[in-house]
């Protein structure tokens, strides 16, 4: 497949050229026109397969080789080894080679074990069954191996395989229905129309007599625009030709939905469907934590090619004396004695850059590869995260993302299927004043609690003339709509419906709004049956059939936000009935309770609920007449027919009288308000980017608490720019937003602030693309467009971007991705009009939702519901950042003790390239010895209560914007190393300062007794770097469990046993073996025991220091957290309100003082003194302790629990 051709169409889109002029031509059936009608040219077109994996089986091994290597640890560790089999060096060159072979295999096996599930999930897709009519018959076939021009048959309820023009249908006007909940997010039925003279070809036969061509425009990736002829050859020589356009096209990953089965011809295939064109091509997603770790590599670096040049230098000044050239036993041949000076020289800087190669940590990419691999697992096993209901845990995709959770910045969200369940539910009806609350129905199901009820009425009788308006207006409510009727499937032969009195149809329409009301009215006691031949038919309360001639339908439209209907009753009254928003209804009423329908309106509005009035008006013949002329004339316009079509529905839509209001819920998901809510406490910022209507977004926008009633909201949108331009519109809105703050803008990661407006952004897609186009017209400040607007949206609490396609949502993304700031971006969505949006974030989440699985199949990680995504953040995101951090710092730390006095020795072996540390010790350091307890470190630690993380989503802020592995606790580090490493070298130096002859010729040291020697020295070095290193993680452990006491303790245990068997037995396999007896001989001195443990104490000692000193005078709240746990013996999160620790200082003042006087503080008896947290000081959060001024007596029914006293703060007792 060529991405060039596919990476081209979707760059003529983005850029505006919308003049392409290149076309297809399909001939359906794969049959030629008959002759001399036109010349006959086959085209090549792509299968229908489509790829989401990365790898093919001929391409994983170089592909994925090139990619490992681009890590400059890898690059690095490649030449370090190249070198070493060229050159002779210090030490063989396996000591790189197997690690590094290590590292890349196993990154190897996770990365195609990861793709090999993709694999899995395309060819689940690939090889779906479709059918395909072929020779006059039906056939099965695979979906990969449809073709363009073949003839598909997708029977209800069948996904769309590809992109296909509907050529007829089993409904006899030629119409089927189709949801695109996996496209735009719209899960409401949608009409498409089959082509006027195949819509009565019905069978396989009939389609194999046809011969016909369509001519169309090349893919592109506009899911609402398409344009194409299609030309029948009949029994003339000149075809009938036909229009087509985007109400023939049925998109790939639609749903046939209310019709038997429809026939269609293939016309977009594989990777050229449009819902492809939509999908970001897949790129390698690299963490901020992973691109700290090539900066730090890179400045190691450059200390390595800085103490290789310097030794370099150094042993050429040592060697410059004569009588300090090279010794005779370093075995150099005349041949090289003789080379010239610069080839020597360069030769010994790449011996100790060899030697000091271990600098740089290798085994950390296999410690990071291993960490992220088996984290993943803790959010599959987590229980809090599986969903009963569809028996489904998470699913992680890719591994290389987890510490990413536990930085985002941005999150853009979906709302249809994410935010909401999309079920609607008609809360309650206003008739004059009147209030009716039927019971809860949601897509024709009575919740329980409901059953033997037909309604409330919460005010008294209406009277006789209010019970005439009533019934009008549950009349209108029935015939003012745009609601199908789904009947179920004939049971003995009988068909049976909503018209028997049984409630076994269901409806369906465009808008899930007008099913609520209609499944309401239901209720009611009017039921909308059907529409047939023209007419409505609806039972009324006295289970009679009504029915009305449907004459005309006025559409609804998001500037009008109303529709009108016009029927005929069958005693020849002519009624106008119209619903829409209170504020395009109330200014077209003449009479009516408009006071007290406004009223109930606008408390349902505060209560967040979806609110539509309703009106009508009797009309005369001669007025109908009228109406029907203005229509018409609008209709037949072919120059600005939308433009003629809202003139005319604005003289219609008139004089009308008020009838009453309805309020619609749109449910939410569980807990996705308190998502959201948790979401901005943690300092995130929350975008929906929906393809929804404005109105609706906006409504579950209120519902989520993503706005709020006080939040200002903000319109960029179609209808403000068609009234200002663009230009002016931007800098109106910049103006509003930064005139409270000036010239400063809120910082990306603040919370809301009780102290300043906030403001709430709304825009369109058309807007935004407006927006984004290079070449602005009408620029006059020549400003750019992209700036002002971001510069909007970071003085927005939060954004809604409705009618947005799937490529505009990853543009938004990819804009803010990519601003001065660089945050980083967290997209989730369940459909696959999300997939693009998921793929160009820094982390993808896709939810197994209702809308099938492409969006989880690309994701990075998939969950179940919107409410995981708080503890997928919040909890695991802070403790795989937390913990990778520490590992990353650490595995830098331990290999500067463990080089530097490599370096330091050289001064002291006249700069011969003689390692301090045997090649055993070389090897094993970071592969055995001191890797099993950063690893489990790295799996197990929880610094915090997970109970704490959950309650208190602030302390998300703690780590934001990569705060661990910032440049300062980076040269810390760094400085603790060198500052251990010193130590080890010189404490060992001056045990070995004096030494004498025995009697056996042995060189012993004096202060030690032990022998005198290079390995000797350089043992007691390593030995007490080994338990200085695994020591140092032990202190920094705060989740203690046996595992970690098996590992830390079993790792020093192994090294001791490991020296005691490796210098202690002769092996035969080994040509000279220079540590034999040397560790023994060691252990064997008492004052070396002595020296080992006071070394490892200095060592430890500054950083101990420090930490005290640190957590003392300025504590972090983290570490006043942990504090607090301790002191509340590990129960805090289960008997401390976090009120208590972070009660806000606008109580300091007037409630604190109050309560501690009226209440007891009670806690068990001890004999040592209590301490109480206290939460206010200077006007901020804190956390403190102080001795207990208060004897407490005993008290047994609290005896063993801890309790905590302070103001109540915005969280209550738990």
């Amino acid at each position: 497949m060529d991405f060039s051709t596919i990476r081209s169409l979707i760059t003529r889109y983005c850029t505006g050229e919308e003049n392409w002029v290149d076309s297809r031509t399909v001939y359906i059936g794969h049959k030629e026109p008959p002759s001399g009608t036109e010349a006959y040219i086959p085209q090549r077109f792509p299968d229908n397969r489509i790829i989401s994996s990365k790898y093919t089986f001929w391409n994983f091994i170089p592909k994925n080789l090139f990619e490992q290597f681009r890590r400059i640890a890898n690059f690095y560790f490649l030449i370090i080894f190249l070198v070493q089999l060229i050159i002779d060096t210090p030490t063989s060159p396996m000591t790189s080679g197997l690690p590094l072979f290590f590292v890349i295999t196993v990154t190897a096996i996770k990365q195609g074990y990861e793709d090999w599930i993709r694999h899995k999930a395309d060819n689940a897709i690939n090889q779906c069954p479709v059918h395909a009519i072929q020779h006059g018959k039906v056939i099965r076939k695979q979906s990969q191996k449809l073709r363009v021009g073949d003839i598909v048959q997708v029977k209800e309820d069948e996904t769309f395989p590809c992109d296909l023009i509907l050529l007829s249908s089993s409904r006899e006007d030629g119409t089927c229905f189709v949801t695109t909940a996996s496209l735009d997010g719209e899960s409401s039925h949608k009409t498409y129309y089959a082509v006027q003279d195949t819509k009565a070809f019905t069978t396989a036969e009939e389609f194999d007599t046809l011969h016909s061509t369509i001519e169309c425009e090349q893919p592109q990736p506009d899911l609402y625009k398409y344009v194409g002829r299609i030309n029948i050859y009949l029994d003339r020589d000149e075809p009938i030709a036909r229009p087509l356009g985007s109400e023939n096209l049925l998109l790939r990953g639609a749903t046939l939905k209310n019709t038997e089965f429809i026939y269609a011809v293939a016309i977009y295939t594989g990777m050229e469907s449009k819902m492809a064109l939509n999908y970001q091509s897949k790129s390698q997603k690299r963490s901020a934590v992973e691109k700290s770790m090539n900066a730090y590599l890179i400045v190691y670096l450059c200390i390595l090619i800085s103490k290789a040049l310097i030794n370099t230098v150094l042993k050429y000044v040592w060697q410059a004396d004569p009588n300090r050239d090279e010794p005779w036993y370093n075995q150099k041949t005349e041949n090289e004695r003789q080379r010239h000076v610069l080839i020597r020289a360069f030769t010994d800087f790449l011996a100790y850059m060899v030697l000091f190669n271990y600098i740089i940590p290798v085994s950390m990419y296999v410690t990071v590869e291993m960490q992220k691999f088996l984290g993943s697992y803790f959010i599959q096993w987590d229980d809090d995260m599986f969903d009963e209901e569809i028996g489904e845990r998470p699913l992680v995709n890719t591994s290389d993302l987890n510490e990413e959770l536990g930085q985002v910045e941005y999150v853009f969200t979906d709302k249809t299927g994410t935010l909401t369940e999309n079920n609607m539910e008609l809360k309650e009806c206003c008739v004059d004043g009147h209030v009716y609350v039927p019971h809860a129905i949601c897509n024709g199901q009575i919740l329980p609690g409901a059953v033997g009820m037909d309604m409330d009425m919460i005010d008294s009788s209406p009277g006789v003339d209010g019970k005439e308006r009533e019934e009008l207006f549950f009349r209108a409510l029935c015939l003012c709509h745009t609601v199908q009727v789904k009947e179920e499937e004939t049971v003995d032969g009988i068909k049976r419906g909503i018209h028997q009195g049984k409630s076994t149809s269901s409806y369906i329409s465009s808008s899930p709004d007008e099913v609520a009301l209609v499944e309401g009215m239901q209720r009611l006691g009017f039921t909308y049956l059907r529409l047939k031949d023209s007419h409505m038919e609806i039972l009324n309360r006295e289970d009679e059939m009504e029915r009305f001639e449907l004459l005309e339908v006025l559409n609804f439209d998001s500037v009008r936000r109303r529709m009108s209907v016009i029927v005929r009753s069958s005693t020849g009254e002519y009624y106008m009935f119209c619903k829409g928003a209170d504020s395009s209804i109330f200014p077209r009423v003449v009479s009516g309770k408009v006071e007290q329908v406004r009223a109930r309106v606008e408390h349902n509005a505060v209560e967040g609920l979806r609110t539509l009035c309703v009106a009508y008006k009797k009309l005369s013949q001669v007025e109908y007449e009228d109406v029907c002329r203005l229509l018409n004339c609008a209709k037949l316009a072919l120059q600005d027919r939308d433009k003629k079509l809202a003139e005319a529905y604005d003289v219609i839509e008139k004089d009308f009288i008020l009838l009453g209001a309805t309020a619609v819920e749109d449910r939410l998901q569980d807990k996705a308000a308190d998502t959201i809510e948790s979401l901005h406490k943690a300092g995130m910022k929350v975008w929906v980017l929906t393809g929804d209507k404005m109105e609706t977004a906006a409504a579950t926008c209120y519902a989520s608490k993503l706005f709020h009633r006080s939040t200002q909201i903000l319109e960029l949108t179609t209808k403000r720019t068609e009234e200002q331009s663009l230009h002016d519109v931007l800098f109106d809105l910049s103006r509003t937003v930064l005139r409270q703050h000036g010239s400063m803008t809120r910082d990306t990661f603040s919370g809301l602030s009780g102290d300043c407006q906030d403001y709430g952004l709304i825009i369109d897609g058309a807007t935004l693309s407006a927006i984004l186009k290079p070449n602005q017209e009408g620029n006059r400040n020549g400003g750019n467009y992209k700036e002002i607007f971001l510069e909007i949206c970071r003085n927005c609490s939060a954004v809604l971007c409705c009618r947005m396609a799937p490529l505009q949502k990853a543009q938004i993304v990819k804009m803010i991705k990519t601003s001065k700031e660089h945050p980083i971006t967290l997209a989730i969505g369940d459909g696959a009009n999300d997939v693009s949006m998921i793929l160009e974030a820094h982390v993808g989440i896709g939810i197994m939702g209702k809308e099938g699985r492409q969006a989880a199949r690309n994701s990075d990680y998939a969950i179940t519901k919107f409410k995981h995504l708080k503890k997928m953040l919040l909890v695991h995101g802070h403790y795989y950042y937390i913990r990778i951090a520490e590992l990353v710092q650490y595995f830098f730390y331990k290999n500067v003790c463990f080089i530097f006095p490599q370096f330091l020795y050289q001064f002291f072996c006249g700069f011969s390239q003689q390692p301090l540390y045997d090649t055993a010790y070389l090897t094993l350091y970071n592969i055995s010895f001191t890797s099993l307890p950063i690893l489990l470190y790295s799996l197990m630690e929880q610094h915090i209560n997970m109970d704490i993380l959950k309650r208190d989503p602030s302390l998300y802020r703690d780590i934001a914007k990569n705060s661990l592995l910032r440049w300062p606790t980076f040269i810390y580090w760094t400085f603790l190393g060198l500052f251990d490493a010193t130590v080890f070298f010189f404490g060992a130096f001056f045990l070995f300062d004096n030494a004498t002859f025995t009697s056996n010729g042995q060189l012993m040291a004096t202060n030690t007794q032990m022998m005198f020697g290079n390995w000797t020295f350089g043992t007691l070095v390593f030995t007490v770097l080994v338990f200085t290193v695994t020591l140092k993680l032990a202190l920094d452990t705060h989740y203690w469990t046996w595992i970690n006491h098996f590992v830390i303790w079993g790792s020093l245990l192994f090294y001791v046993i490991f020296s005691l068997l490796w210098g202690g037995i002769i092996w035969p396999f080994l040509n000279y073996q220079r540590m034999y007896y040397v560790f023994m001989q060691m252990l064997s001195s008492g004052p070396a025991w002595l020296s080992i443990i006071l070394l490892i104490i200095v060592s430890l000692l500054p950083d101990v220091l420090k930490k005290v000193f640190c957590r003392a005078m300025w504590p972090t709240t983290t570490e006043k957290i942990q504090n607090a746990d301790k002191l509340y013996m590990g129960h805090l999160s289960e008997f401390t309100p976090l009120s208590s620790l972070h009660a806000p200082s606008a109580r300091k003042h007037n409630r604190h003082g109050e309560q501690s006087q009226n209440h007891t503080h009670r806690r068990s008896d001890s004999s040592r003194p209590k301490k109480l947290m206290y939460a206010y000081l200077g006007g901020r959060r804190d956390y403190r302790t102080f001795s207990s001024f208060l004897r407490i007596g005993e008290n047994p029914r609290f005896s063993g629990a801890a309790y905590a006293f302070t103001a109540p703060g915005p969280e209550t007792s738990v």
